[in-house]
């Protein structure tokens, strides 16, 4: 279970990661290339997020910095997607910052809001997106809603780690996800979402 009563999900490689991750800290420089290989699509759509067209290059900062740094790391396959996202972002934003150019968006979230049911929003809104289309969307919404997404949906990350990650608390990042799904559905036209019977999740975070 995550934080705050929430089902950790798994992602399809996390176990292979994982695996490749404690090889590559061991030296394996071949295990470090299949982590690579797993963990850049999904940083690579989160970078595309924050810097645009400069993503690649803050992802090859970023991964120089992983390498670097991956001695320190401590966790599961999970945790090190969480970890690279953080490394990531912190990368995207002093980029932006030597670019003397705002990250995207201004909108003010507040901590606790009705949120919906499982099953619903991500499914419907982005089964219905190519990977480009979908970040041509998300890049439009607000910073703090499309950097939810992002990291939920392009990363992989649960609630509480995509939290870490931003540095709020984890109420605030899902009902940011939220926020930002339910727009990209309604662009869809994706109907049965803004409808149904919202749960409140009740996190201290």
């Amino acid at each position: 279970m995550g934080q705050g009563g929430e089902p950790r999900r798994a992602q399809p490689y996390d176990a292979e990661l994982g695996v490749a991750v404690a090889r590559a800290q061991d030296g394996d420089e071949a295990a470090f290339a299949v982590a690579y290989r797993i963990v850049q699509p999904g940083l690579l759509g989160y970078l595309r997020g924050i810097v645009g067209d400069d993503a690649e290059d803050v992802a090859s900062d970023a991964w120089l910095e992983i390498a670097r740094d991956l001695g320190r790391f401590r966790g599961d396959g999970g945790g090190f997607r969480g970890w690279t996202a953080t490394i990531a972002r912190h990368r995207a934003l002093d980029h932006l910052r030597r670019l003397k150019v705002r990250p995207r968006g201004t909108a003010i979230e507040q901590d606790v809001l009705d949120l919906p049911g499982r099953h619903s929003t991500h499914d419907e809104a982005l089964e219905s997106l190519s990977t480009e289309y979908a970040l041509e969307l998300v890049a439009g919404l607000p910073r703090d809603q499309a950097e939810a997404v992002l990291l939920r949906v392009v990363v992989g990350l649960d609630g509480p780690a995509a939290a870490r990650v931003l540095g709020k608390r984890p109420g605030a990042v899902r009902t940011s996800a939220y926020r930002g799904l339910k727009r990209l559905a309604r662009q869809l036209g994706v109907t049965g979402v803004t409808d149904e019977e919202p749960r409140t999740l009740g996190e201290s975070g």
